[in-house]
């Protein structure tokens, strides 16, 4: 027996509705880029912390400068960004940035979320004695190379690094003259900083006229660093040097290799 054809309408399965949600997200997409492209680069002060203030913008808020930033009242140097809109979406602010202190420049990638800031390939580097304003003593003259894969924080201590800086041409008024104290590499591999943001870092020497094995281990909570090892001085060093070594020795003594123990105390 023939089915009637208003049998078989009523079996055919209903037609899926269609579903609007990605042209609202392309929609909602397209008005945040319009509206951090329009919005002026200066609208960035108003969520920098009491301590940062920043002047002499210049973009907007999507790709902007500052021309000036200080830190405590402290020179510190201009950035530029280049945000990612996308990660707005999930509450996440990421972005390209560089940083310029006269000659000294870093650059690197940036997420901030309300779990801390993380930060990936962070390359760059100068003379040091750009940075005589954030904490390099006066004096102090050398050329840095810098280069971290990660630096994490969550606002209130360090969680993790992994990098190294080099530092060539190392020079000071206070030591042998002013002669060249040849290059240095403090580098902090994985595991550094442990779960209380206490970081051991090694620091060796690259070539010159002292031969360094030396540890630096910085705790968090006394916001202090020790510099605990062993010096000595190469065939050749300034004889400046080595007069300032010879009474370093007479203090704290040689051991069996000929190298002078050393423990160092900084704060922050």
């Amino acid at each position: 027996m023939p089915v009637s054809r208003s049998l078989k309408r009523a079996a055919e399965p209903p037609a899926r509705s269609r579903s609007y949600w990605p042209l609202i997200l392309v929609g909602l997409a397209a008005v945040l880029a319009v509206i951090i492209t329009a919005l002026p680069a200066s609208i960035i002060a108003h969520f920098l912390p009491p301590t940062v203030q920043a002047e002499d913008f210049s973009g907007s808020l999507w790709h902007g400068s500052a021309g000036k930033v200080s830190v405590n009242a402290r020179d510190a140097g201009a950035f530029e960004w280049q945000l990612h809109p996308k990660d707005l979406f999930g509450m996440t602010v990421a972005a390209n940035l560089r940083w310029v202190k006269q000659g000294f420049m870093l650059t690197g990638a940036v997420r901030l979320d309300g779990h801390g800031i993380a930060a990936r390939d962070i390359k760059g580097g100068g003379p040091i004695e750009d940075l005589r304003d954030l904490g390099v003593a006066a004096g102090w003259r050398g050329s840095a190379d810098v280069n971290f894969s990660e630096l994490k924080t969550d606002f209130a201590r360090l969680l993790a690094a992994a990098g190294e800086i080099r530092v060539s041409n190392l020079t000071s008024a206070q030591l042998a003259d002013g002669a060249d104290l040849g290059g240095y590499e403090l580098r902090l591999a994985d595991g550094a900083v442990d779960a209380d943001g206490n970081v051991s870092t090694q620091l060796m020497d690259t070539g010159g006229p002292l031969d360094v094995q030396a540890i630096i281990r910085y705790s968090a909570k006394e916001r202090t660093g020790v510099l605990s090892g062993t010096i000595m001085e190469r065939p050749g060093a300034p004889a400046a040097l080595h007069g300032q070594l010879e009474s370093l020795s007479q203090l704290r003594g040689r051991n069996p290799q000929g190298r002078i123990p050393v423990d160092l105390e900084f704060n922050f």
